[in-house]
This record gives C-alpha cells, sequence and structure tokens, in this order.
C-alpha cells in the first residue's frame, strides 16, 4: 500500500525567529504501519504539496489547533479527486467532530497495536467515520523506535545547523494544568517507556542534538535518574521540558547531556529564581515559558514580571497568551462565562488574543504581549541569545569529540543579527 502522509502549514507568529523541526507525531504514527507500507511525507511547512493522485490512502497528521483548517483543506481537495482521506494527531482528537466533515476516517488515541483496525477497513472498503482508541492505550513496552527514515533530512536546518531530533521516553502526564489537554488526551497516569527501549531509541537517532518531548521529566525520580545514567555514554546534547527539582537528579542530567529546558515562569517568587539558579549551577540553560493573560494578571503584574524575568538571568524566554484550546480547564470555564469571542482556529496560536480577559481589554492584553517581547529583546535579538545558547552544545561536543559542521563550519553562521525583534513595526512603551 502506498500511503500518502501530510504534516499541514500553519502561519508561525509575527517576528519570532522561524526554524522547522522534524515533526515527531508522523515518524511515531508511520513507525506503527505495517513495515511494507510505502510512505512519502510532506511536511507542508518546509515542502510544496501536490495534489496528485498517486496514493492508496491520504493520512492528514496534525498537533497544533492553528493547522486543522489547512488541514481541512487539504482533505477537501484529496475528496474531490477520490480518495480516501483520514486524519489522525493530536488536534484531531481536540477537533474530532469537525474534522469528521472533511474525512473518511478520523483515528482519535495512540496508533501503536490500533490502527491495523483501520488498515483492515480501508482494505475492505469498509472504513468507519470515527476509531476511537482513546481509553484503549497501548501497552507502553511495544512502542518501538520512530520511523524517521520518511524525514528528507536536507530540509531541517537552520543557518546551516542541523535541527534537534525529538524523542520520547516516556508518555503521558500526572499534573493536569490549567491550559493544558494532556489529560484529555491521555488521562492523567505517568507511562514511563521501559529504559532498555527508551535508550535503544535514542542511541539511534543519527543526531547528536535532541528534544526530549516527554510533558515533563519531573514524576519518578528513580526512574529519571536511571534514564540518565544510562544516557550519559551516549554522549547526546538535548533540551527538554521541566526537570525534577532535585540535585542529584540535575546532576545526572547535566552528566547526561541536558542542555537547556523550558521551564515555566508563572509568579515573581523566590522559587522561581532560585530553581533559574539551580539550573544554571549544573549548566543547564533555560528559556522561560511565560503565560498572560491568567485571571490574576492586570497590567501592572504583567509588568513586574518582565522586570523580573531580566533580573533572573534567563538564557531565552517564549511569550504567549492563554488559548483557551478545546478539553482544557481553560476552554471549560472560559465558554460557560462567555468570555471567548474568536472561534476561528487559525488564531489559536498563543500569540492572538481570543477571550475577553478578567483585568484588562483584549486589545491592551494583545498590547502587552508584544511588549513583552519588545522588552525582553530589547538589548540583544532572539538569535543573538538562540546563538549563544547553541555556542555551549558546540562546546560541549568539541569537549566529548562528537562535534560534527553539518553544512557550513561554525564561523559561517551569522551570530548576533538584531533581526529577531522588535515585533512592531513602530515599537513604544507602554
Amino acid at each position: 500500500m502506498k500511503l500518502k502522509l501530510i504534516y499541514p502549514k500553519w502561519e508561525k507568529l509575527e517576528g519570532q525567529t522561524t526554524f522547522n523541526l522534524p515533526p515527531h507525531g508522523p515518524a511515531v504514527f508511520a513507525a506503527a504501519l505495517p513495515p511494507d507500507t510505502e510512505i512519502e511525507f510532506i511536511d507542508e511547512n518546509v515542502q510544496q504539496l501536490e495534489f496528485k493522485d498517486d496514493a492508496d490512502l491520504v493520512a492528514i497528521s496534525m498537533m497544533l489547533t492553528t493547522q486543522v483548517k489547512r488541514g481541512w483543506e487539504i482533505a477537501d481537495r484529496f475528496r474531490a479527486l477520490g480518495k480516501k482521506v483520514v486524519f489522525g494527531g493530536i488536534s484531531t482528537m481536540l477537533h474530532a467532530e469537525e474534522t469528521m466533515e472533511h474525512a473518511d476516517a478520523v483515528f482519535l488515541g495512540e496508533a501503536e497495536g490500533n490502527i491495523d483496525a483501520l488498515l483492515k477497513d480501508f482494505h475492505n472498503n469498509s472504513l468507519k467515520p470515527v476509531y476511537n482508541f482513546m481509553n484503549n492505550l497501548p501497552p507502553i513496552e511495544i512502542i518501538g523506535p520512530a520511523r524517521r527514515s520518511i524525514y528528507n533530512r536536507d530540509l531541517y536546518y537552520y543557518k546551516g545547523v542541523q535541527m534537534v531530533d525529538l524523542v520520547h521516553a516516556s508518555r503521558g502526564c500526572k499534573f493536569n494544568c490549567y491550559p493544558c489537554a494532556v489529560a484529555y488526551l491521555g488521562g492523567r497516569s505517568f507511562r514511563p517507556r521501559p529504559i532498555d527501549k527508551a535508550i535503544e531509541e535514542i542511541a539511534l537517532t543519527d543526531n547528536n542534538r535532541l528534544f526530549l518531548v516527554d510533558n515533563s521529566l519531573a514524576q519518578d525520580k528513580e526512574w529519571l535518574m536511571t534514564l540518565f545514567r544510562e544516557m550519559i555514554p551516549l554522549k547526546k546534547s538535548w533540551c527538554s521540558h521541566t526537570i525534577m527539582d532535585d540535585p542529584e537528579v540535575l546532576d545526572l542530567a547535566a552528566q547526561a547531556g541536558s542542555w537547556f529546558v523550558y521551564q515555566a515562569v508563572f509568579d515573581t517568587s523566590d522559587y522561581i529564581k532560585e530553581r533559574v539558579k539551580r539550573y544554571h549551577d549544573y549548566g543547564i540553560g533555560v528559556e522561560g515559558t511565560i503565560l498572560l493573560g491568567l485571571d490574576d494578571h492586570t497590567e501592572d503584574s504583567i509588568k513586574r514580571l518582565i522586570d523580573f524575568l531580566l533580573e533572573i538571568n534567563l538564557d531565552l524566554a517564549e511569550f504567549t497568551v492563554l488559548a483557551p484550546f478545546p478539553h482544557t480547564k481553560a476552554w471549560d470555564d472560559l465558554r460557560k462565562q462567555k468570555r471567548i469571542f474568536n472561534h476561528d482556529w487559525n488564531d489559536y496560536n498563543a500569540g492572538k488574543v481570543v477571550y475577553k480577559p478578567m483585568h484588562m481589554t483584549p486589545e491592551r492584553l494583545q498590547e502587552l504581549y508584544h511588549y513583552a517581547w519588545d522588552t525582553f529583546y530589547k538589548d540583544e535579538s532572539q538569535s543573538l541569545k538562540m546563538s549563544k545558547l547553541f555556542m555551549k552544545i558546540v562546546q560541549r561536543e568539541m569537549s566529548l569529540g562528537t562535534y560534527r559542521p553539518r553544512r557550513r563550519d561554525l564561523r559561517d553562521i551569522s551570530f548576533g543579527q538584531n533581526t529577531a525583534r522588535p515585533l512592531k513595526k513602530q515599537p513604544g512603551s507602554l
């Protein structure tokens, strides 16, 4: 069977440094297909999609809400050619009912051990509208390495430097954060992969730089410490979401190659200040992820938060506004309170205000979002700060003897170009 697997494009946020990572979901899905499946993978963010009648089945993988309208458009065009189209992925699960209007079938849940039912019906010309396996999570032990051979590697470079590969050592999350849909998607259970399986996949990746996309590396201390110990000999460098705030864990993470973390910064407390310092004490960089527009946020508190970020020596900061994605607590609350005024899914990119904040107008929150980016990156652009953080990887790889220049030598990479900020055409203070 020949399958055309498509990852739809979406509009990137204005002004941010733009680069594309090889998407994880499609490669994980591809690994769950029969080995003899011929896959043509198109990442529309880096490739031109041609609407040809040259595949037996078209599959569309969607991760982000901002992809769904483009995904529906793609499906409509292929169905007009007489092709069967199936959907899967995170945002398919969040927008299942709407997606069904554009699909021959939607697949909900994790593919391993479950996708065979859909494929069997396709071959029998008896596809069902919905294949719902959200309550039938596969045994974590059967999950093998992603099928990264579907990628065109040459497309995933930034200024001559190969982008990180995405790997997951666990699934699920025992936490239930206000804006997050993970509890809906996979339940509130932490599902660590067997250490040997996770290490096998990490070792197999032909890339010294990885992104561990686990929802949180702060859920099981003993498993984490074992994982990091086993990673040390692999000599990889990696970034991740937050790591458990424990000296033993942080020390092992650093030895295992932790490069930087995405750490939520939710207040101006001494705890956050010390949290960032502890990462730095172990040589781990910090990109603060800052969510603006929560109900306890005022104009003054947002400005104080931004000032605080400049004081705690963050390596990078990523500002977003609250996006009330379906099947989250934020969605339920704001919808009940009739505060959501925009249902254009293209605008659910965490950079546009789509609801009425508690203590300010939507327009004012949008202005503060731009102000946050402009203020934090006033003296050093995002690209310059990223370049400084990247140098940590290069220095580590050189010390380990694993540095492999790609396409261009480091001397040819244009560090320090102040091009990423400001966001606004007419920057100004608020």
